[in-house]
């Protein structure tokens, strides 16, 4: 899941970029939502309490999600004073950890890669991390099972063993296919990772920056790439659907496998995902000695890591502050206005990192252009997600069960159809601290393709919301038992949870429950990270490069280097080596 480099100045959008309607709204990014019991109570029920220092700063960001706490990360390493505002009793956003019975659960994301990687073409959130002067320990593997109606098997990343998986679930004609779009889009590679992420930034300061101080590494990637790969990198910017159809692959399982990993890395097909990111992808997943990483101690560790580099350098963070409003004064963001009452002010810059339809929401609207507000409205929005946290015991379950697993029930339907496809992780085969000894455990989820109209209105504590709680976690469950296998019992579960989009919508705070928006590649790009209010920034999935860890890890970064000197950029650049 790693984001490709080149788009941060091919697609570098200038102040006010517009936010214009675009998709399918069913199209949406495979990540989850933290995960509770409905009756227990909202974490912005706030108590009376003190911010950590005085109730002001240079830069106050809106949410600690990945994206603002890599924002906020990177304006401490500048010598910024920041003040991270969050609403819940626990910091991450969709990728923090939560504790029941001593399970320790991941709310969000969970398939990870590049958190090894160091230089310029390593993932945005490697390089937040190293700037910060952090690491997250990691273990490593390099397959997932798959569940499809062609059979069962073990996917394996790397050069030659995926082949193997052709010649025996497909046919001689897929291999070939493969090897076909192989040999045409790792060449590309060079040229989509030849520009660091951390060297974008949302001004013309970015012609410093990355253009000229990466110039030379994107000219060298052309020259090796030769006439044809470079006439193909011209394709960067396109959906990857065009390669595709380009060298003519027309294989059924070609297509839908290349379907599955364009919905696992960004929530959409292949003709709704730029060609960069898929490359970049290839190159990370399928070059020798290539692995997964996951974080020990669970996704909580790169919170963690975050707010660890954040705090090092004098950052602060504040849990239980939600945010009510940002406060306008002058036609100017200068701070914003707690549930409790309380004004923070902001003396350089409020940074949000909500939705940017929650963020729409933060303020007055005498102050907020016709134009702005109806585009953020127009704006398609991506569906939510079902989920499913259990603790189990592992006796009676194989021990060569695998962390990561993909159910797809039928290709007919499409990668994107709800209730077609099922992601389950089970962290605690690599990290086995997540669990009570003996113990497993285990997220399944509906990777956003639950749609929010099914909910809408209902009253979670009525029987109609429990009874379609339980028809609509089944599909999770017969997932649940095909891949645990008939030692496992529901019933015996030490604890299950099942989440909704409304569940989504409660503990997130997100429009809807929604994941982000629906923006598709070829048609439109996401927003930059200026708005119309002077001083007001955004940042997170809401905002280019889009959605995804490494995307919003991007994002946060972006933010952060426009609020500083091209100098102070630059050596930062220069101390992280890139």
């Amino acid at each position: 899941m790693v984001l490709a480099s080149v788009q941060g100045l091919l697609q570098w959008s200038p102040p006010l970029s517009p936010f214009k309607c675009v998709r399918n709204p069913k199209r949406q990014r495979a990540v989850s939502a933290r995960i509770s019991t409905d009756d227990s109570p909202p974490s912005t029920q706030e108590k009376k309490k003190s911010l950590p220092g005085k109730p002001e700063a240079d830069v106050v960001v809106i949410g600690s999600g990945i994206a603002g706490l890599c924002c906020a990360g990177l304006l401490a390493r500048y010598n910024q004073d920041v003040l991270v505002l969050e609403s819940h009793d626990q910091p991450g956003g969709a990728a923090h950890a939560f504790d029941i019975k001593g399970y320790k659960f991941d709310s969000g994301p969970s398939l990870f890669s590049g958190f090894q990687s160091r230089g310029p073409q390593a993932n945005p959130l490697a390089q937040v991390l190293d700037a910060l002067g952090e690491s997250v320990p990691c273990a490593n593997y390099d397959s997932w099972m798959v569940y499809i109606p062609e059979g069962d098997f073990l996917s394996r990343i790397g050069p030659t063993e995926f082949f193997k998986d052709l010649e025996k679930y497909a046919s001689q004609n897929a291999v070939q296919e493969w090897k076909r779009l192989m040999d045409a889009v790792l060449p590309m590679s060079a040229a989509a990772m030849a520009l660091p992420p951390l060297s974008v930034r949302g001004d013309l300061g970015v012609l410093s920056t990355a253009a000229a101080r990466y110039a030379p590494s994107l000219l060298k990637s052309f020259i090796q790439m030769g006439p044809q790969g470079a006439l193909g990198a011209t394709k960067l910017l396109r959906p990857f659907s065009e390669i595709i159809d380009s060298l003519e692959l027309k294989d059924p399982f070609i297509r839908n496998w290349v379907d599955l990993l364009a919905f696992l890395l960004a929530g959409v097909k292949s003709n709704g995902i730029l060609s960069a990111e898929m490359i970049y992808m290839f190159a990370e997943w399928y070059k020798p000695g290539c692995s997964l990483d996951y974080p020990l101690h669970g996704s909580g560790a790169i919170v963690d890591a975050l707010i660890r580099g954040m705090q090092k350098f004098g950052g602060r963070i504040s849990l239980r502050s939600h945010v009510e409003k940002i406060v306008v004064e002058n036609g100017r963001a200068i701070g914003v206005k707690l549930r409790s009452g309380q004004f923070v002010r902001a003396k350089k810059a409020v940074v949000s990192n909500a939705s940017m339809w929650d963020t729409l929401g933060l303020l007055p609207e005498d102050i907020i252009p016709k134009s702005y507000s109806d585009r953020v409205k127009r704006t398609p929005q991506c569906e939510s997600f079902m989920h499913l946290h259990l603790g189990f015991d592992a006796e009676g379950i194989h021990e060569d069960l695998g962390i990561h697993h993909i159910v797809v029930n039928d290709w007919e339907r499409g990668v994107d159809a709800d209730q077609n496809v099922v992601l389950l992780s089970v962290p605690s085969v690599l990290s086995p601290d997540l669990a009570p000894p003996g113990k497993h455990v285990l997220h399944a989820y509906t990777p956003g393709t639950e749609p929010y109209e099914l909910w809408e209105g209902l009253d979670r504590s009525s029987a109609e919301y429990k009874k379609l709680k339980l028809e609509r976690s089944e599909v999770m469950w017969r997932a649940v038992e095909r891949v645990l296998g008939p030692g496992f019992n529901r019933d015996k579960c030490t604890v299950k949870l099942i989440g909704t989009p409304l569940t989504h919508q409660r503990f997130l705070r997100r429009n809807r429950g929604t994941y982000g928006p629906a923006i598709q590649a070829g048609k439109d790009s996401f927003p930059g990270h200026s708005t119309p209010i002077p001083q007001l920034f955004c940042c997170g999935d809401s905002t280019f490069p889009g959605i995804g860890v490494p995307a919003v890890a991007a994002s946060g970064a972006i933010v952060a280097n426009t609020l500083v000197s091209v100098s102070q950029h630059s050596e930062l650049l220069d101390a992280i080596g890139i």
